[in-house]
């Protein structure tokens, strides 16, 4: 087994011309960022014999995810799909429930509500970062308690690695004794008021997708100072076999727990996950510098970003005051060999969810009509930075003649 890690973020492209072929390097958005040290936990994990589910280093982990992120207990799970999943049936979501979220997420965190057989109710987000959108949220509650339909659970998410503002989610949460599972796919390592993402609400759901700020290829976790709820989870991620010497089940249960050898992966991410977030913070200032300079155009999120992790970096632009717009940059972006993508497409204007209740400000819609995502992996070399910021300024550039 030999891991190799590259100095640029991509995937290697031969095409053909004359005299040959010429090697060319396509610059991926966010790859695994992995080396010599995640080799030696892997080979280590291998040669103790716990290939299988669960085993030592499953259980390290999870107490290593807790102590970083200040809570009592950690489930390491198979994705943060199954998190959401298993959080939402912890906290006592049901069938006919309805489970209020953001609009403004990845498909995963609505469909884990339909697993449960809740329905989901969409709540637009802030324009300014993209996460949902308190006020409405308020709005939201309120309109649908009146109507005698109490949500089951509010299930925020973390857009970008920049933590919701938890305060006001889970005060409104508090007064109205409405549990909250929060979709933290996205933010391991950042904060809210200093307090890190993954101690917020009843339990909070981390993903450890190749894509995410730190991987276990696959995997999950999540955590919560519930204790009850933690052993819910155990339960039911192990296919709810209860403690007989024979298979008892008198619940429906899953096969959702972490591997080992992808634990011990993890393990090894953990110990860099600072310096994977400096390296993507770096990545992210140099595009501020880069747009700065053009009208219309703005990284995404706000000026302040000392509490994000930096996962993906973004960027609006404004089509009347840069005369340029999203899908022309990714044209452009896609021509040099560098991908990009839109903005998440917000739930409420998914085909799957189209007839589902949303409380609507405009503000998703906008951010994916106009927003873009940049290359923002770790291991992307200063030279594959300067081929985006080359694309960048020749494009907006271009608006200025």
């Amino acid at each position: 087994m030999s891991f190799v890690k590259t100095d640029v973020q991509g995937a290697h492209n031969k095409i053909a011309g004359e005299g040959g072929s010429v090697e060319t390097t396509r610059i991926l958005m966010s790859t695994p960022d992995i080396g010599e040290l995640e080799e030696e936990y892997v080979l280590s994990a291998m040669r103790s014999g716990w290939v299988a589910p669960l085993g030592p280093d499953v259980d390290r982990f999870e107490e290593e995810v807790a102590v970083r992120v200040g809570a009592h207990h950690a489930v390491a799970l198979s994705s943060g799909t199954a998190g959401l999943h298993l959080g939402l049936l912890g906290v006592g979501v049901k069938p006919g429930d309805l489970v209020v979220t953001a609009s403004m997420t990845f498909a995963a965190t609505a469909n884990a509500i339909t697993y449960t057989g809740a329905t989901p109710v969409f709540v637009d987000c802030d324009l300014s970062t993209g996460n949902i959108d308190p006020n409405v949220l308020s709005e939201a509650v309120i309109d649908l308690m009146r109507l005698g339909k109490r949500p089951a659970a509010i299930v925020p998410v973390d857009l970008l690695g920049k933590t919701v503002d938890y305060t006001m989610v889970c005060r409104l949460a508090k007064e109205l004794r409405i549990p909250v599972i929060a979709d933290a796919a996205e933010s391991l390592g950042a904060t809210h008021k200093n307090i890190a993402a993954g101690s917020w609400g009843d339990a909070s759901v981390f993903s450890f997708n190749g894509n995410k700020i730190m991987t276990t290829s696959g995997g999950g976790m999540i955590t919560t100072d519930d204790g009850a709820l933690a052993a819910k989870v155990r339960y039911l991620a192990t296919q709810a076999r209860q403690p007989a010497s024979h298979y008892e089940h008198t619940e429906i249960g899953y096969n959702y727990r972490l591997s080992n050898l992808l634990a011990a992966l993890g393990r090894a991410q953990l110990t860099r996950l600072d310096e994977m977030i400096a390296a993507r913070r770096a990545h992210r200032n140099t595009y501020r510098e880069t747009v700065s300079q053009f009208e219309g155009v703005e990284i995404f999120g706000g000026e302040d970003d000392s509490q994000d992790n930096c996962w993906l970096t973004a960027i609006i632009i404004d089509p009347k005051a840069s005369h340029r717009t999203a899908t022309e940059l990714q044209d452009a972006l896609n021509r040099a060999d560098i991908e990009s993508r839109p903005l998440w497409k917000p739930m409420h204007l998914q085909p799957v969810f189209k007839n589902h209740r949303s409380y609507l400000n405009g503000s998703s819609q906008y951010l994916f009509e106009n927003g873009l995502t940049l290359p923002s992996g770790s291991n992307l070399s200063s030279r594959s930075i300067g081929r985006v910021v080359d694309v960048l300024d020749a494009f907006f550039a271009e608006s200025l003649k």
